[in-house]
C-alpha cells in the first residue's frame, strides 16, 4: 500500500513481505475491520471520488502477450457486469479469452456472498482447481468479488487454500493490472482488499457477450441495511454515476445496434440520491433514455422504499421502457418486514402496487421472497401467500433464509426448523407456479413482439427470446431472426415459457 492510498483512506493489503499465511492472517486482522452495522451506517459523510481517465499503464500493456484468461462468474447481474469489465482489462493487457479453466494461464473466480450455498460452491471450485495449479506452477488463480470483502472468507483461503495467488475485492477491479503484476513477481499470496467504500471509475474497458443485450451499471452499493443482507458491506455505500456518462454509454450501445439495455444497481431506485449539486433521480434518467433510439430499456433491482411517483409517471409513458417491473417484497407480513428492516409495511407495499397498476394497467410484476426468517410464524407465512395472490405476481425468486456472518440477522435465533422452512418453500413455489401458468394462458393465440436472443437450449432448430414483459418464448424462425424483434403468434403456453411461430406480417395485435 503506497502513501497516496493511505492518505485516501484505502486499506489495501499486500502480504508479499510475510513469511506464511499464518503470519499474514494475524497482520490482516490488524488492518481489516469485519462488517459492522454501527460503523457502516456512519459512512454517509465519506467522500466518493470520480475518476474519468482510466488508462492501462504503459508498463503493463504487453503483460498478456502469449497468455490466456478464464473467469467463472457467480451471482447477480452486477457480478456479470464486473466480469465484462475484467475481461476488457485482460484484453487490453494482451491476454486472450479461453472457454475452459484447463486452457488458461490466469483463472479468476468472481464470487457471490449473498447465500451460504454460493460460498460453498466457490470453496469447492477452489479445491477442484488445485490439480491445475499442481500441473502448471505458472498458473495464476485468483478469487475476487463479494466473498473477498468478507474477513472470514479471506482468512479461510489464507489458512486452507495456499494455492490461491490473488484475492481482491469489489472496489478495486480497476487495479487488476497492478494486482496481476504483483502476483507474477511475488512468491506469496497477493491480497488487496479495501475497506474504503469505493470510488466511481469511468472509461473502463468492457467485453460484452454478444451484441443484442447489454448491462449498464448506473450506481454501486446499497445503504438499506436489510438485516439479512451482506451486500451493503461487500459493495459499499450508494454512489451514482453521472447521468451524462450513462446516457453517452447507452447512445453508443444504440449506435452499435444493441436491442436492449438493462440498467443495473444494487438498489437502482436510489439513483441520484447522493448527488449534492442537483436534483436528479431515476425517473429523470429514464425519461432521457426513453428518447434514445434503443428498442428496449429495463432496470433492476428495485427497492420499494425508493420507488417514487415520478418514476411511475415516466414508466407509464411506455415506448422503449418495458412494462415489466421486478419489485422484491421479501415477505407479506409487516412484522417480518420490520425484523428484516425493510422500512415499509404490507399496506405501504400494496399501495405502491396500486399506484403502479393505476398508471400501467398491463404491467407485469415479479418479486423476491424469503421464507423461514427468524421468528416467522405460520400465520405470517400465510400473509406472504395472501399478498402474492393479491398483487398477482407473475413470477418470483424464492429462497429459504440463509444467515450471513456479519449481518444483524446472523445474531438472531434461527428458530424455524428446516423441515418447516422446506414445507413453506414448497407451498410458496406451488403458488408461484400456479400464477405463472395463469399469466401465460392469456397469451395463447395472441401475437407478441419477441427479441430473439439465440438458439433454444433444448433444441438448436428452435430459437428463443423474450417479450417486453420478460416472458420466454420458443419459436420456429430462421436463424436470421437472431438479434431482431419479430412478431410471434403464441400457439402453446406452459408454466414458465411459451411456444410460438414467427409471423411474416409486421402488423401487431393483442398482448405484447
Amino acid at each position: 500500500m503506497n502513501e497516496e492510498q493511505r492518505r485516501d483512506g484505502e486499506q489495501a493489503v499486500n502480504p508479499s513481505d510475510k513469511k506464511s499465511a499464518k503470519d499474514y492472517s494475524q497482520y490482516f486482522e490488524t488492518v481489516y475491520t469485519p462488517p459492522s452495522l454501527k460503523d457502516a451506517k456512519k459512512r454517509g459523510k465519506e467522500e466518493v471520488a470520480y475518476h474519468h481517465d482510466f488508462k492501462i499503464d504503459e508498463r503493463f500493456k504487453e503483460m498478456g502477450n502469449g497468455r490466456s484468461f478464464y473467469i467463472r462468474t457467480y451471482g447477480c447481474q452486477m457480478n456479470a457486469h464486473d466480469t465484462e469489465v475484467m475481461a476488457g482489462i485482460f484484453m487490453a493487457l494482451g491476454y486472450n479469452a479461453v472457454e475452459t479453466p484447463e486452457e488458461a494461464d490466469v483463472i479468476l473466480l468472481n464470487t457471490c456472498a449473498i447465500r451460504e450455498n454460493a460460498e460453498n460452491k466457490v470453496f469447492g471450485e477452489i479445491g477442484f482447481l488445485k490439480h491445475l495449479k499442481r500441473d502448471n506452477p505458472n498458473l495464476l488463480l485468483g478469487v475476487c468479488g463479494c466473498m473477498s470483502q468478507e474477513e472470514s472468507v479471506v482468512n479461510k483461503i489464507l489458512k486452507s487454500y495456499p494455492h490461491v495467488d490473488m484475492i481482491f475485492g469489489t472496489h478495486n477491479i480497476h487495479r487488476l493490472p497492478e494486482i496481476l503484476n504483483e502476483a507474477y513477481l511475488s512468491k506469496e499470496m497477493v491480497v488487496e482488499v479495501w475497506s474504503k467504500e469505493g470510488d466511481v471509475i469511468e472509461n473502463l474497458p468492457k467485453v460484452r457477450k454478444g451484441n443484442i443485450k447489454a448491462w449498464v451499471n448506473i450506481m454501486y452499493g446499497c445503504d438499506k441495511f436489510c438485516t439479512y443482507c451482506i451486500v451493503p458491506y461487500t459493495r459499499g455505500k450508494e454512489r451514482s454515476r453521472r447521468p451524462e456518462e450513462i446516457i453517452q454509454e447507452v447512445r453508443q450501445l444504440a449506435a452499435q445496434g444493441y436491442q436492449e439495455v438493462m440498467l443495473l444497481g444494487q438498489n437502482v431506485n436510489a439513483y441520484g440520491k447522493d448527488f449534492s449539486d442537483m436534483e436528479y433521480r431515476l425517473g429523470d434518467l429514464m425519461d432521457e433514455i426513453r428518447q434514445i433510439g434503443i428498442p428496449r430499456v429495463r432496470f433492476t433491482t428495485s427497492h420499494p422504499r425508493d420507488f417514487d411517483d415520478h418514476l411511475i409517471e415516466v414508466l407509464a409513458k411506455g415506448g422503449n421502457l418495458m412494462d415489466h417491473i421486478h419489485l422484491p417484497v421479501q415477505s407479506g407480513s409487516t412484522d417480518v418486514l420490520k425484523i428484516m428492516a425493510r422500512k415499509y409495511t404490507r399496506e405501504q407495499f400494496l399501495e405502491l402496487v396500486r399506484k403502479i397498476k393505476t398508471a400501467m394497467p398491463d404491467v407485469a410484476l415479479t418479486t423476491d421472497i424469503i421464507v423461514g426468517y427468524p421468528n416467522e410464524t405460520e400465520e405470517q407465512f400465510e400473509e406472504t401467500m395472501s399478498l402474492y395472490r393479491e398483487v398477482g405476481f407473475e413470477m418470483a425468486y424464492t429462497y429459504i433464509y440463509s444467515p450471513r456472518e456479519g449481518t444483524p440477522a446472523a445474531k438472531m435465533n434461527d428458530n424455524v426448523p428446516m423441515d418447516v422452512k422446506k414445507d413453506r418453500l414448497q407451498r410458496l413455489n406451488a403458488l408461484v407456479n400456479e400464477l405463472s401458468a395463469e399469466s401465460m394462458k392469456r397469451y395463447k393465440g395472441q401475437i407478441v413482439d419477441v427479441l430473439i436472443e439465440g438458439e433454444s437450449k433444448k433444441n438448436p432448430d428452435v430459437l428463443a427470446g423474450y417479450t417486453s414483459k420478460n416472458k420466454l418464448v420458443n419459436v420456429k424462425a430462421p436463424k436470421s431472426a437472431i438479434g431482431k424483434i419479430i412478431p410471434v403468434k403464441i400457439i402453446e403456453t406452459k408454466s414458465w415459457s411459451m411456444d410460438g411461430e414467427a409471423v411474416e406480417t409486421q402488423t401487431m395485435a393483442g398482448v405484447n
